[in-house]
């Protein structure tokens, strides 16, 4: 700590201080803070889900399977079959998501063949409604 000495004798009208002294606000703040942070309530991120309780029994058939291909050409392949236009596929496809229960659609799609065939499948797939559609094959674009 320093002490201010003035420059006259002792008769001499002491200056006011010009500097607000910021310990005792500092204390007062880093004080409301922690009590802050002590009064905050705890956050819980909790996603509420309705589980199924128990096993689920086992199926009683097994599942129908539709296998396309899409060749390295853009050819779509259905069930080894080759599908010779586009409204052909559709009208598989079609006939697939009216089922009631519908088949696994495995769609197996060769390394070389361009993204927007494969994209193609997937956009009829999606818009006529099969639900059980995946991509068979992964490991070779590895």
């Amino acid at each position: 700590m320093s002490m201010n000495v003035g420059a006259g004798g002792g008769n001499a009208d002491p200056e006011p201080m010009m500097e607000l002294n910021m310990t005792p606000l500092i204390d007062v703040m880093l004080v409301l803070i922690i009590m802050l942070i002590i009064t905050i309530p705890k956050q819980n991120h909790a996603v509420n889900l309705n589980m199924p309780v128990g096993t689920p029994p086992p199926p009683t058939r097994e599942p129908v399977v539709v296998t396309i291909d899409v060749d390295f050409d853009g050819t779509i392949l259905w069930d080894n079959e080759v599908v010779p236009s586009r409204s052909a596929l559709e009208a598989k496809l079609g006939g697939v998501a009216a089922q009631a229960d519908q088949p696994e659609v495995h769609l197996r799609p060769n390394k070389l063949v361009a993204y927007k065939v494969v994209a193609g499948v997937m956009a009829t797939a999606q818009r006529l409604g099969v639900s059980k559609i995946g991509m068979v094959g992964n490991e070779q674009f590895q």
